[in-house]
């Protein structure tokens, strides 16, 4: 998960908006294969059970197949994976231990990582292989190619909508057109997704059939 400011920054924000989650802290939900580098799924939402639970509900309905999965150590992922998934799936879990925040008071300066235990929860996950750091890595591509993720400026989406087209276009560009320096094609092309490496020409020519669809259906 990487969070984001929509509206206003987090201490900013009314007790509504950040009740209706029109403005404040939004969490970016992504999930990164390991081998192809595909993001199979992404969501907007709260850090909570109930945005938890429809990004794995959703996430299920894209994958087949018996998979091992790694996550972070929020509390609500291990009930989650076996509400979702049952005993189908090998989870395992790597909770991090950290430091004391560093830095001068009143500056952001995120706490440092000291240490990291892996934890088998479901199934039988290969612990060698119980890793986020593809996932974070994919953090950073959305921060480093996403203005609006960007942290401690004024660049943040004014509209939860918006953040979430931006987002809609970063992931399908992330997923078609960017080659991926290590595999040296496209996410979407290592997994079979498509055969053909896209253009943003073809990436125009999928909004506005979206934008068309959209038009119909209202």
């Amino acid at each position: 998960m990487a969070s984001g400011d929509v509206g206003a920054k987090q201490r900013n924000a009314t007790a509504e908006q950040k009740k209706t989650g029109e403005a404040g802290d939004v969490w970016l939900w992504v999930a990164t294969d390991a081998d192809t580098k595909l993001v199979p799924h992404w969501r907007l939402g709260a850090r909570n059970l109930k945005a938890c639970y429809w990004f794995m509900h959703d996430l299920a309905e894209r994958l087949e197949g018996r998979f091992q999965l790694t996550t972070d150590g929020f509390s609500a992922y291990a009930q989650v994976v076996e509400a979702v998934f049952g005993k189908e799936i090998d989870y395992g879990q790597l909770i991090k231990i950290y430091g004391t925040t560093g830095g001068p008071a009143g500056r952001y300066s995120p706490a440092e990582c000291v240490g990291a235990r892996a934890k088998k929860v479901l199934g039988n996950p290969d612990e060698k292989h119980i890793s986020t750091s593809y996932a974070e890595r994919n953090n950073l591509n959305i921060r480093m190619h996403s203005r609006r993720m960007t942290r401690l400026t004024n660049a943040f989406s004014k509209k939860v909508e918006n953040h979430a087209h931006a987002m809609a276009l970063h992931f399908l560009y992330y997923n078609f057109v960017r080659v991926h320096k290590t595999l040296r094609t496209t996410p979407a092309m290592a997994a079979g997704v498509t055969k053909r490496l896209w253009e943003m020409s073809d990436v125009v020519d999928v909004l506005e059939a979206w934008e068309a669809q959209a038009k119909n259906a209202n």
